[in-house]
């Protein structure tokens, strides 16, 4: 019997839980394994019972994050989503998501320098309806005053 997941990852990375993300980089180099062997290569840094890999494996292959097919009387996972295309994925929604999409913003960000005009307004911009982003960018008071979060004056924004 196989149960085969072919969805291609229909789920964002940045969703899967800490011990999700936990098997699915032990699982990514090996390429391919049991739940037994996952459980075996966390202990070291995150001893789990069997039973609590076994549900973390059946929830990613419901997911679509993995696949897994029968093989004799356990199953074997086999990532949908390779180390690479999740790491791109994750990094793709942080920069939409915190950045507007800026990738010069992020790289601001990271550099602990404040990003350039242009690439703040246009991060401002575009995410204008993000309240993260409206919250932490210095924008100007017509964006900032579309921000979901009110001011820290201690004046409540009704």
């Amino acid at each position: 019997m196989t149960d085969t997941k072919t969805s291609s990852s229909r789920h964002a990375v940045l969703d899967l839980a800490p011990l999700e993300l936990d098997c699915m980089n032990v699982l990514w180099p090996m390429g391919e394994g049991t739940v037994r062997e996952i459980r075996d290569a966390l202990a070291a840094r995150r001893p789990r019972a069997y039973t609590t890999i076994m549900t973390i494996m059946d929830r990613l292959a419901r997911k679509g994050v993995v696949e897994r097919r029968k093989t004799g009387r356990a199953y074997t996972y086999r990532p949908n989503l390779s180390a690479e295309n999740a790491r791109a994925q994750a990094l793709s929604q942080v920069i939409e998501s915190f950045f507007g999409g800026s990738k010069e913003s992020l790289m601001a960000h990271l550099d602990g320098a404040q990003p350039k005009p242009r690439a703040l307004a246009a991060a401002v911009a575009g995410g204008a309806g993000n309240p993260v982003l409206a919250a932490t960018s210095p924008a100007p008071a017509a964006v900032a005053s579309s921000a979901v979060i009110p001011p820290t004056g201690g004046d409540s924004v009704t």
